[in-house]
């Protein structure tokens, strides 16, 4: 897998209480027959290491499940594929649940319960990078919210573009990171953030 390449070695200020936001860390994700090929290994360890380190600094922690409305999904609930991931450890401070990309769409409200919390800050990680993570992230960046993106927290699938050429998942993730940096948040890997010294 190609890594990326964006301005590596940059670091981060946290705020008070940074809230670190997990979506769709789901099992039905595992189901290759179903979703294709994937990129970075890694991701499950790195957001395991996020959550652990959220835990230890007792900063906000919302966990985001996705619900399809497909019954053919392996996300829909009932199915096994649609509970969290071993990573995903521990009760959040708050659990939103969607039928749509943007985790700010779902229930309960979370730019309400995060204005309510006077949370300003929020670091973004999960399934699949250049769908509901990157959503979610161009609509905390529209909100106001300072965002960083744990681009190695996070990945995709292979896909046909318009035209039937496969783009694959490595170089989607690196459009996504292209997409958001500067915009709409600040990209950075995992151990830039939990190195942050905090």
């Amino acid at each position: 897998m190609r890594e990326l390449r964006y301005r590596a070695g940059m670091s981060w200020s946290p705020a008070a209480r940074p809230a670190l936001i997990v979506i769709d860390v789901q099992r039905g994700f595992d189901d290759a027959a179903f979703w294709g090929r994937r990129d970075n290994p890694a991701c499950e360890a790195n957001i395991a290491a996020l959550i652990a380190h959220w835990r230890a600094q007792e900063w906000p922690l919302v966990f985001v499940q996705h619900d399809s409305a497909n019954p053919d999904s392996p996300l829909h609930p009932g199915r096994p594929g649609h509970d969290f991931k071993d990573c995903v450890t521990g009760d959040p401070d708050l659990l939103v649940r969607k039928q749509v990309n943007s985790s700010f769409y779902g229930t309960p409200d979370l730019d309400a319960w995060l204005r309510q919390e006077r949370i300003s800050q929020l670091v973004i990680c999960g399934i699949t990078t250049n769908h509901c993570c990157e959503t979610t992230a161009r609509m905390a960046g529209n909100l106001g919210y300072d965002t960083v993106f744990a681009i190695d927290a996070t990945h995709t699938f292979d896909r046909r573009s318009p035209d039937g050429n496969l783009i694959e998942a490595a170089a989607l993730s690196e459009t996504t990171a292209t997409n958001l940096h500067g915009e709409f948040a600040t990209v950075l890997r995992a151990r830039e953030i939990l190195g942050s010294g905090a």
